[in-house]
């Protein structure tokens, strides 16, 4: 005998499927951000402490209030598990465990953060997935990214403003980020690089664009542009800063009222270019037909069980790369003190030659010296410091943006930097070579960072090894070694005192350092 239950009963089981599969797919969207709070926390601490990236607050309700504009998708596109999605979801959770190791929070922020799309993805299916494409990627807006922008823009706004000035027929003197014209002194510093312009132009941006447009073309050009329209008018609001200062006595634009003038100005470029952009906007794309009743019941009912596997697989993946990163770190971790020095120098020592101090976060030793050659270089001292790191952490650590050579409010200033090779001790050597300016002279610096066992002045380079080092289990310690000598004009005497004093002394500083990991 065939029984047929009551249509109630049929509807009242297809809610509560319906309901568990939600269920499934909140607690697999919900497990990266309880596995890695410590990650989602330091974006939010971000967002509290700087202005810049405050507007990370509002990415997320706009990327859910995105879903729900399109939420006739689900109904059209039932959720389907997509199980080639697991082995994204499994790189994303490596990338940020590397990131870890090495202690480059920009990079645990991002795989964190990119985890979100990516298991939305595996439970959701690429076709729904796909349709929700830009809501779900745009939650990786709200990660705090652009400061390493800030030097690269400082130095463009200074040549478009000493350019600028000087078309205007006012005569200019440079030095660096700093420059004088007849009325005063101006410098281009971090509040005038334009960072936040740029990364407000390219979050609104994306957003306008994807609101506007529907051809992909169309949201590419639009974005291209919000990216080098606030560049440009920022070059232009400095200049427009300078003159104002410059045609009114050094009375105006020169305290708080340029920071208005500025913002006032941005305010009004972004206008004209939503304006511009306006005129290609596109109509709405026509929503996806709805799937009938029937087949999506059917679809539901039938992945029951693929949905608790899909949700249970991501759990795990989850869970596995900080159970690692914190057993990795329990063991590597090391509970000496580190016993740094004195290294044995060959060259007897000196006075000192200037104030200057590297801008470094506090490391676990230190050792700074002044030295003099004893013959072949009468006369110029050559100054020695090592800072050494051992259990790096985000308040702790030797490559970090924070770390410089010469803050701006220090004594010296910065006037150019690049790599720089040099044959030293018969090896050809990489290090980073900084020009500095100060109110006594001018100064020389060599610089570079020894990690696990081995030097280098590439920052890439070097989180690399550290992550390689600590995930290998030979902890994570490290240092920076800077060498520093004066000159006048020709930086080339210094270079010559700096390169005899590395070829007579380079062993011994490898030895200290080796003696100190040892201990």
């Amino acid at each position: 005998m065939y029984l047929k239950p009551p249509p109630g009963l049929v509807q009242a089981a297809a809610v509560r499927h319906n309901a568990t599969t939600i269920l499934l797919i909140v607690l697999a969207m919900l497990a990266p951000c309880i596995f890695y709070f410590a990650t989602a926390k330091s974006i939010v601490d971000i967002w509290i402490k700087s202005e810049t990236f405050a507007h990370g607050f509002i990415i997320l309700p706009i990327s859910l209030w995105l879903i729900w504009r399109r939420r006739a998708n689900f109904t059209a596109l039932p959720p389907t598990p997509y199980w080639p999605a697991l082995a994204l979801v499994a790189l994303a959770g490596f990338g940020w465990l590397l990131a870890r190791a090495g202690e480059v929070q920009v990079v645990q922020q991002y795989m964190f953060v990119a985890m979100l799309p990516l298991t939305a993805l595996a439970v959701l299916g690429r076709r729904l997935a796909g349709s929700l494409a830009f809501p779900l990627l745009f939650v990786l807006a709200a990660v705090p990214f652009g400061e390493i922008f800030i030097g690269p823009l400082i130095s463009f706004t200074a040549d478009f403003t000493v350019l600028a000035v000087q078309l205007t027929g006012i005569p200019v003197l440079r030095d660096g980020t700093h420059f004088e014209i007849p009325s005063g002194s101006w410098s281009v510093v971090e509040a005038c690089s334009g960072v936040r312009y740029l990364i407000s132009s390219v979050t609104i941006g994306l957003l306008y664009a994807y609101l506007t447009y529907r051809s992909t073309s169309r949201r590419i050009l639009f974005i291209v542009f919000s990216v080098i329209v606030p560049i440009i008018a920022n070059g232009l609001r400095a200049y427009m800063i300078v003159m104002i200062g410059h045609l009114s006595g050094m009375t105006l634009a020169v305290g708080v009222d340029h920071l208005i003038y500025g913002w006032a100005f941005f305010g009004l470029v972004m206008f004209i270019m939503f304006w511009i952009g306006s005129y290609w906007r596109e109509d709405e794309a026509p929503a996806p037909a709805a799937a009938a009743p029937g087949l999506a019941t059917r679809r539901s009912d039938t992945g029951a069980a693929n949905f608790a596997a899909i949700a249970a697989a991501l759990i795990v993946l989850a869970a596995l790369w900080p159970a690692f990163a914190a057993y990795n770190s329990r063991v590597t971790h090391n509970p000496k003190p580190v016993q740094f020095g004195p290294v044995s120098i060959k060259w007897p020592a000196a006075p000192v030659f200037s104030t200057w101090k590297p801008e470094y976060m506090a490391g676990d030793a230190s050792f700074t010296g002044t030295y003099q050659a004893a013959t072949g270089a009468p006369g110029q001292p050559v100054g020695l410091t090592v800072l050494y790191y051992r259990n790096q952490a985000s308040n702790k650590a030797l490559i970090s943006s924070v770390n410089v050579v010469a803050a701006r409010q220090q004594d010296w200033h910065q006037t150019g930097s690049a790599l720089h090779s040099e044959q030293l001790a018969g090896a050809t050597f990489g290090l980073r070579e900084t020009r500095l300016q100060g109110r006594f002279g001018k100064m020389l610096v060599w610089h570079w960072n020894w990690i696990d066992n081995r030097f280098t002045a590439n920052d890439y380079v070097g989180k690399l090894r550290q992550a390689q080092a600590k995930l290998m289990f030979r902890g994570d310690d490290g240092a920076a070694v800077m060498v520093s000598a004066p000159y006048e004009e020709n930086p080339e005497a210094a270079r010559t005192a700096m390169r005899a004093f590395m070829n007579a002394n380079l062993a011994s500083v490898e030895a200290a350092l080796a003696a100190a990991q040892g201990n």
